[in-house]
């Protein structure tokens, strides 16, 4: 290596493992017009390069240059993946350091990905969503409050109303992406999944797929997982999971996301984010293919299918609400959103552990958080850890009996009106009946966690489904509601996890019966494919 060479690149589709041997190399953030580079890190004799982006394929964020002359040595990707496979020791300090620098990466305000746009507009809220939850660092200027980003507008001459903006490498520019769009250019989907026969897809990313996706790819089945936000589903948005066995301090939903993640890469799953799942053709005969169609017109192929789609929050019936959807309205609460939040009062509503987590997050960024609970008691749907250190928090007010009626704002949230249930009024001095309580609350955000529904709506004229719209698997497709479309007749009973369509399983919180909680999760996940050896060996 000689002094001023570069080992890569930002803006590189992909980057070797380099092992310095003698000499140094410095990480740097390239300086942009009117900007200071800035060297992050530097690594030495035995020190090595790299982070995420080496096995998940995603575009390079950084430059590596040499500041001091030496050698060092290059593995490809697919020879990492190698050394990991057959190294456990040295695997653990590579993925260690791999998700500790991700990390350091997103903390660190780099100027590779900028986001130009107004907190009151709900496609800035949706992009920053996007880049947060799959964990990609970004610089987020506020047209509001950053200086810096109308002189950035003006250097572009891009007009306010064509935001928000995305900035990738300080050349390339996108007028208020797509989802897609924005993923295309930052190198998430970097694979083409089209035009093959897998042996697994795995549709859904959440505790369950990742772990399908794991345990598939670890024992030899050629898997592709597609998601349509990010790796982590309900999970990911999760401030802290303090109930999962082995974690006794608990750890954040985008932790474990991102090692599930990162483990599923190792043994060589593919991911493919965002990529939604529109319709399900399942093979006609035995032995047959399945295809999943996608929202961009595409479809994929696959012996075998685990359905991990997980569900959706419910929202409220108050007017107005849509248009406040990330803009004061949100049904996740990250550092993202605690951000957008700092000091200010907040409401959370539901009465579940995902409210209760929400709140005991938010009540550490913000002045005040206000609990609304439709119920009069919080011990009959929240677990009491949760519900003791909620009592015991001075940041927070719980208000039972309540739910919301109204919101006010048009381009941001200003307030929220609360009223009681019906029968909860009382009389006046002559007698006549008063309305229920009523109480109205200035808040800038609501946090709204009151129930979920399972993401099935694409399976309906496929699958067999419960009332309630979850996939019926098992035993239960015998006592099936609807026998024109149970179990078809065969030689086998359908095995556990399976649905009505022979070697297509579901588990997790989509599944009939399942016990929505994330542990659980991972086990069906995991199981599954225990099954789905079995299908393959019969087919």
């Amino acid at each position: 290596m000689a002094e001023g060479d570069y080992l890569f690149r930002r803006g590189d589709e992909g980057y070797d493992f380099w092992i310095v041997l003698a000499g140094e190399v410095e990480i740097v953030d390239r300086a942009e017009d009117g900007e200071a580079e800035r060297v992050l890190a530097v690594h030495g004799a035995r020190g090595f390069l790299g982070e995420m982006s080496l096995l998940t394929g995603q575009t390079v964020y950084l430059d590596a240059r040499v500041s001091r002359a030496g050698r060092a040595l290059a593995l490809s990707p697919e020879r990492l993946r190698q050394v990991i496979s057959d190294e456990p020791e040295l695997s653990e300090r590579i993925l260690n350091t791999f998700l500790g620098r991700r990390m350091e990466l997103l903390e660190s305000d780099v100027t590779s990905l900028r986001i130009v746009g107004s907190r009151y507009s709900p496609d800035t809220a949706r992009l920053r969503e996007l880049a947060a939850r799959n964990r990609l660092p970004y610089n987020w200027l506020d047209l509001e409050r950053d200086r810096e980003a109308d002189a950035l507008l003006r250097r572009f001459r891009v007009e306010p109303k064509d935001t928000p903006l995305v900035i990738w490498q300080g050349t390339t520019l996108l007028k208020n992406p797509t989802n897609s769009e924005l993923a295309e250019a930052l190198g998430l989907e970097t694979r083409k999944i089209a035009g093959y026969a897998y042996d697994l897809l795995v549709v859904g990313a959440g505790p369950a797929g990742l772990a399908a996706s794991m345990y598939g790819a670890s024992e030899g089945l050629r898997t592709v997982t597609l998601e349509s936000v990010a790796p982590g589903g309900q999970a990911g948005t999760s401030s802290r999971i303090e109930n999962y066995l082995g974690f006794p301090a608990g750890l954040s939903g985008a932790e474990l996301a991102s090692r599930a993640e990162l483990q599923a890469e190792k043994f060589g799953a593919v991911l493919s984010v965002p990529r939604e799942a529109v319709a399900l053709r399942c093979g006609e005969r035995p032995g047959q293919l399945h295809h999943v169609d996608l929202d961009d017109g595409t479809e994929v192929t696959a012996k075998s299918i685990v359905l991990a789609t997980g569900v959706a929050y419910r929202k409220l019936d108050v007017e107005g609400l849509e248009a406040l959807e990330g803009c004061g309205v949100y049904y996740a609460a990250t550092q993202a959103e605690a951000n957008l939040c700092s000091g200010q009062d907040v409401v959370v509503v539901g009465g579940g552990n995902s409210a209760g987590q929400a709140c005991l997050f938010l009540a550490g960024h913000t002045r005040r958080v206000y609990l609304v609970v439709r119920g009069e008691n919080l011990e009959d749907s929240m677990s009491r850890y949760l519900l003791e250190r909620i009592e015991g928090n001075p940041h927070v007010e719980v208000l039972s009996g309540l739910e919301v009626v109204a919101l006010e704002g048009d381009d941001s949230l200003r307030g929220v009106t609360l009223r009681g249930g019906a029968g909860d009024g009382g009389e006046n001095d002559g007698g006549e009946k008063t309305g229920a309580e009523s109480r109205d609350l200035e808040a800038q955000a609501i946090f709204i966690f009151i129930g979920a529904e399972p993401c099935t709506a694409w399976l309906r004229d496929t699958l067999v489904l419960d009332r309630e719209g979850y996939v019926v698997t098992g035993s239960d497709l015998r006592r099936s509601a609807d026998p024109t479309r149970g179990w078809p007749r065969s030689r086998r009973s359908p095995y556990l996890l399976e649905t009505s369509c022979p070697g297509v399983f579901a588990a997790g919180d989509v599944r009939s019966g399942s016990v929505k909680r994330v542990a659980s999760a991972v086990g069906e996940g995991s199981i599954a494919i225990k099954f789905v050896h079995e299908y393959l060996a019969r087919r």
